[in-house]
This record gives C-alpha cells, structure tokens and sequence, in this order.
C-alpha cells in the first residue's frame, strides 16, 4: 500500500514507552535489585573472567594480552591440571552414583504413612543443610583422624585401629566420597516427591500377578522415576565437580596428601590466590565450564535411551 508507514513514528514510540513504564512500573523496580546482581556480579565478572583467560595476569600488575597461551599450557605442558581432573572424576564417579543411590533408598523407606514420619525427613534433610560447610568439613577430619572416632570404633568393635584416614593417601579421596553420600538429603526430597506420583494402582496389579518388591522396583518405580533420576543426575553431578570446601579444609588446603584430594577447584583456587596467576585461572575456570557444558549434553544425549515420560512415550 503506497504511503503505508511500516514503523511508529518516534513520538509515538516515546508514547507507547512511557505508558509501558508507568503500567510496569512496579515490577522493574522490583526487578531492580536482581538486575543489579545479575550485571554487576554475574555478567560482568563472567566477561572479564573471559578476558583474563587470554592474559598474564597476576592481581598485582595490569593484565598483558598473551593469546592462547594459557589454554596451550593447560592442554601440554601442565601435567598437575592432568592429575587433578582424574582426581575430579573419580570423586565424580564415586560420589555421585552412590550418593542418589543411598537418597533413593531412604526416599522408598520414608515413603510410607508411619507415624512421625515428617520429623525423620526433616532429620535426614539435615546434612545436605550442613554438610558443605566448613565446621563439618572439620569435624569429619577429626572424625577420620588418627585418633578419630572411626579408629576408635573400629579398636573397640575389632580390637585394631585404623590409619589416619584423612592422611593417607590412599582413603583421603574415600573419605570426600562418604562426606559427600551423607549429603543426601536434597536429592532424597526430589526422590520423596517422585514416588509420590507413581500410580499405586500398578503395584497393587503386580503384586496380583505375583511380581515381588524387587521385581515391582525394576519394572514399575525406576522406570517412572527415570526423569526425576535424570534431574537428580544432572544436578549432582554438577556439584560433584565444584566440590572446592571438603578438599580445602581436609587437606589443609595443599590437596595432600600426595595431591590425592587435589580437586580441580582447589587447583584452580591455588593457582588464582596461591600462585597469583589469576590469568591462568581464569582459563581453568572456563575449561571447568565446558567439561561441565560437555558431561550434562551427555546426560541428555543419552536420555533418550533410559528415561521414560509417561505422556510421551520412550
């Protein structure tokens, strides 16, 4: 159409901005504060992270551009990054398999209406409160001392006491891997809501046709419990690989010993704020990203074969 106007004229547009801030006025002001946070310490600090990663930089001197150098030492010639992501993946490994199995157990035992059954999940939740901070880390190196309670139990129970587990290279890393099944308790609740949608009307038709609880377990609650498994796999292995405080506070904050509980994190923070390579760090904290970015596009590459959505199909 001839004379046809295919954008607002510009007081037109001020027009519709202006009465778009006065009829939403209240909520970009309560968008304020989140918007704040969101630049100022999450996208800023990203971009400069970014940045710094293709720096020498050392917090002391202004950053030097050098390129891909930081990248191609990580990839050639440090060899400690090498160890520390192997020390990585197998807390991983460890961890997190053992961790979900355990939540899950407990979710099946206090899926049931028993009496106080509330107070014992608030109970249970407890550790996943507790257990990334810095007093429990410090309390389980005691707990696993030389002198600890585990040894003792184990002079009173068996009449021989144990190494100093925290301390010995090779039960330090074993150690991390229980502290971090006892931290359960968050999955557990993911789990408890789970079963909480699984038809009881299935049970009671395989319990008919004479299948068993273990039977009922494998054919009826993990096949429809496969995408809260898939969101509690994905999460938890996301936190297995930032586990920085445990490794720090056990190890004294060296990794040790023998560099067996050297996580990636811990290295990554030793060379930031040990070394003051902070250039080279940033480039470590990015790397972590995408091992990250890769193990979850794995998770849900492979879904497709194991998790089952009832309205969907497999």
């Amino acid at each position: 159409m001839v004379g046809r106007r295919l954008t607002a004229p510009p007081a037109t547009l001020r027009a519709r901005i202006a009465r778009s801030w006065r009829r939403n006025r209240a909520g970009y002001l309560f968008l304020g504060p989140w918007l704040v946070g969101f630049f100022c310490l999450t996208l800023g600090p990203t971009i400069a992270s970014l940045y710094l990663s293709f720096t020498d930089y050392d917090l002391l001197t202004p950053a030097r551009w050098s390129g891909l150098k930081n990248y191609h030492y990580a990839f050639f010639e440090d060899w400690h990054l090498w160890h520390a992501l192997a020390v990585t993946f197998t807390y991983v490994l460890w961890s997190v398999p053992l961790k979900l199995a355990v939540a899950l157990g407990l979710a099946m035992a206090l899926d049931r209406s028993v009496r106080g059954v509330t107070v014992y999940r608030a109970v249970f939740y407890l550790p996943s409160l507790l257990g990334a901070s810095v007093a429990i880390a410090i309390l389980w190196r005691q707990i696993f001392g030389g002198d600890g309670l585990v040894n003792e139990l184990l002079l009173k129970i068996i009449g021989v006491s144990g190494p100093s587990w925290v301390t010995h290279p090779d039960y330090a890393l074993g150690t991390l891997v229980i502290l971090a099944i006892w931290q359960f308790g968050s999955p557990m609740i993911i789990f408890l809501a789970g079963l909480r949608q699984v038809p009881q009307e299935l049970y009671e038709a395989a319990a008919m046709d004479g299948a068993r609880p273990m039977r009922q377990f494998f054919k009826i609650t993990l096949p429809l419990l496969a995408p809260v498994v898939f969101f509690n796999l994905v999460l938890q292995t996301i936190d297995a690989f930032k586990a920085f405080t445990q490794a720090f506070i056990v190890s004294g904050g060296q990794g040790g010993p023998v560099d067996s509980t050297m996580f990636y994190t811990l290295y990554l923070y030793l060379e930031a704020f040990a070394n003051f390579r902070m250039g080279y760090a940033s480039a470590l904290a990015w790397l972590l990203l995408v091992i990250i970015g890769i193990f979850t596009a794995i998770s849900f590459l492979t879904s497709r074969y194991w998790v089952y959505y009832e309205d969907e199909g497999r």
